[in-house]
């Protein structure tokens, strides 16, 4: 049993960007928090920030690009007696680079990450939820989920995963007392392109200040609290998000595949 009334809320990926904010914005709105990312020092801080918000916030280091970091996660949640009333699926990896140039291991840890942690995680904490009649659950996924991505192939229909996934599963659990939202932000100010070798890029270079983490962040949990199955964030966002979905490929294909080359 959780110690106190209020709800709460467990959030991958949340040493940094999205995933912080999206804690903040849970602790303001009066949420506890479990944390968890692979960088539990950076996590540590946001938890002492949030306590002073008011929140309880308890961190569990776990690195979900490993096979069976998921249910890891989920048993040391229920050892701690922690119901999980909100799941904020934010974690996520990408990687630059043609298909068969690239290393063999990170497209694993992408998939891994994007996918099956993801889908794991959801299928642990779902039935709990559904026995108590009452939850709301996250997944972070992008605009690039709406179109195929050169240069960055396997992130993109990751993301495109995503982004059915969610939108199945919410219809599913229509009247159970669940929600479902699907995020989909679009180049936000965070580490996403340094760390996917990406930081070069005409995007990264030109689109990366579109939106801040904090925006997006508070975008998506005013989605949340609504019960809103799918939010794309931003005004020129949703309109990238039209153009991939109901531009022809032949002209997608080559825009996307530009955006990612180099800038320099």
């Amino acid at each position: 049993m959780n110690s106190s009334n209020r709800p709460l809320a467990l959030v991958t990926g949340a040493s940094s960007g999205i995933g912080a904010e999206l804690a903040r914005e849970l602790a303001r709105h009066g949420h506890d928090l479990v944390l968890t990312a692979r960088r539990d020092v950076a996590m540590e801080a946001l938890a002492t920030e949030l306590r002073g918000l008011g929140a309880a916030a308890t961190v569990i280091a776990a690195d979900l690009s490993k096979p069976g970091a998921a249910a890891s996660l989920i048993r040391d949640i229920a050892a701690r007696g922690f119901d999980i009333d909100v799941l904020v699926n934010n974690a996520g990896l990408g990687a630059l680079g043609r298909f068969d140039r690239m290393d063999f291991g990170r497209i694993s840890e992408m998939l891994q990450v994007n996918i099956v942690a993801l889908t794991e995680l959801t299928r642990l904490l779902l039935p709990g939820m559904v026995a108590r009649r009452r939850g709301r659950i996250m997944l972070v996924s992008s605009v690039a989920g709406f179109q195929p991505g050169p240069r960055m192939a396997v992130y993109f229909a990751s993301k495109a995963y995503v982004s059915s996934f969610g939108e199945a599963l919410a219809y599913e659990l229509r009247g159970t007392g669940i929600s479902v939202t699907v995020l989909c932000p679009g180049a936000t100010e965070t580490e996403f392109f340094k760390i996917a070798g990406a930081d070069h890029s005409i995007m990264a270079r030109r689109l990366r200040h579109m939106m801040r983490a904090a925006d997006v962040a508070r975008i998506g949990y005013r989605a949340l609290a609504a019960g809103r199955r799918i939010v794309i964030a931003g005004l020129t966002n949703r309109i990238l998000a039209l153009g991939g979905r109901f531009a022809p490929h032949r002209i997608v294909l080559p825009i996307t595949d530009k955006l990612m080359m180099s800038g320099d």
